[in-house]
């Protein structure tokens, strides 16, 4: 016997081009539905941080700042994490296991990799940015905000979730619109 049927039923179990097993109906549309409702939540944690570094940028007030900063690092520390993982995982399952696949179209190259480096950079910049601010303001327990000596912190703090921000509405244009084409073979 010859290895080409068993790597045919292989193929047929799989599904053309897909690495991991094919899922069915159900289990693509759970897995769709886990990975959207994880890309908005993540969404809406930037959103959440982008309103508390404004509110913190913006007032006189020490006490809103350090409520602010104490708010975010709670936020950071407990869903960064979990919901930007699940997101780039799920979505590379989807890739994975249906017949989009990873690197045959551009869109869903494009996603994927503006979500690893979302991933990335909220797993590791901004979490470490959270963190400082949060410190900053518990050694200030007193004071005005000047006291702080908060710097460029503060600018921080607002421009790094408006950029996630903004990569998170681009992938949900590409996502709806799912522009280019296929990638070319070869």
């Amino acid at each position: 016997m010859t290895a080409v049927p068993d790597a045919q039923e292989a193929v047929g179990k799989r599904g053309a081009g897909t690495v991991l097993p094919r899922l069915g109906r159900r289990g693509r549309k759970a897995l769709v539905c886990l990975h959207v409702a994880v890309s908005v939540s993540w969404l809406g944690v930037t959103l959440c941080l982008l309103a508390l570094a404004v509110t913190a940028m913006t007032t006189d007030d020490a006490d809103m700042v350090r409520a602010a900063y104490r708010a975010m690092k709670v936020i950071g520390d407990t869903l960064v994490l979990p919901v930007s993982l699940t997101a780039l995982l799920s979505g590379l399952w989807l890739a994975l296991a249906t017949s989009w696949r990873l690197f045959t179209w551009r869109w869903v190259t494009v996603k994927f990799w503006l979500t690893l480096a979302a991933a990335g950079a909220s797993i590791f910049a901004l979490r470490a940015r959270l963190d400082e601010a949060a410190h900053v303001a518990a050694l200030h327990p007193v004071g005005s905000v000047a006291d702080m000596h908060l710097g460029f912190l503060r600018y921080n703090m607002v421009i790094i979730p408006s950029v996630a921000t903004c990569v998170y509405l681009a992938n949900v244009m590409i996502s709806v619109t799912k522009p280019w084409g296929r990638r070319k073979a070869g």
